[in-house]
């Protein structure tokens, strides 16, 4: 992926740290790619059960972790050299803290992948189908995306519609775990399969708790203010002010 064209948060004197910069921005734009691809690859394993797909997602946490070992490097040796004000050091704490939620997610579509192959190697005729794993896996995705694009534009304002999609992201996981009770209930030979289930919807509210706290993070690069633990209604004033 080419290196980010979001715009600067403030011109400098020194083109070498405007060089920096750019390229911590572009390392966590690369990062978050690969994260991207990696959730797309995982939720096409548990629609096929595609053996390449799930050594697509190992191969993709690998380069996952290089990443965010290049983008913390980085982050710190200009921190440590430039000693950045305010506006750039927010920038350069949102690029350090997305890339912990890169790397999560990057573990949990790694866990989605795993319990994919299981289910379709174990106990796929025993797995009654479900519309609201389906629908899951399109907001899960779609969150990520959107916050991906968010982050390369650093658009506070487009990041507050992906912080206000987690409310319905988790609505329907509540509702998928109550189907899979009554699956377990009325058959208990769905058990083992439902079982691994969980453990991937699990996987997909998590990945949209981390597209969620991404763009909080873009948020507070634009805006300075820190919208963890904020109702929805206070973080959309705080993205448009």
């Amino acid at each position: 992926m080419p290196e980010s064209n979001a715009p600067p948060l403030s011109p400098h004197i020194s083109s070498e740290y405007d060089e920096k910069l750019a390229r911590a921005h572009g390392l966590v734009m690369q990062m978050a790619e690969r994260a991207r691809r990696q959730v797309d690859d995982a939720v096409e394993c548990l629609r096929s059960g595609s053996g390449t797909r799930v050594e697509q997602v190992l191969r993709h946490e690998l380069t996952i972790n290089a990443l965010e070992r290049a983008v913390d490097a980085l982050v710190e040796q200009i921190i440590a050299r430039r000693q950045p004000a305010a506006s750039d050091l927010r920038l350069l704490t949102t690029i350090f803290k997305v890339t912990t939620d890169l790397e999560r997610i990057g573990d949990e579509a790694k866990k989605i992948a795993l319990q994919a192959r299981e289910i379709h190697s174990e106990h796929l005729r025993t797995f009654p189908r479900s519309a609201g794993i389906q629908r899951m896996c399109e907001v899960a995705r779609g969150m990520l995306r959107d916050a991906v694009d968010r982050l390369e534009q650093l658009d506070a304002e487009g990041a507050d519609a992906v912080v206000r999609r987690d409310t319905d992201l988790d609505e329907i996981y509540r509702g998928v775990l109550r189907e899979l009770v009554s699956f377990m209930i009325e058959d208990p030979r769905t058990i083992s399969a439902c079982l691994d289930m969980t453990v991937i919807v699990r996987s997909l509210e998590r990945i949209g708790d981390h597209a969620k706290n991404i763009a909080g993070h873009v948020i507070y690069a634009r805006k300075g203010t820190d919208v963890r633990h904020l109702s929805v209604e206070e973080v959309e004033l705080a993205a448009r002010s």
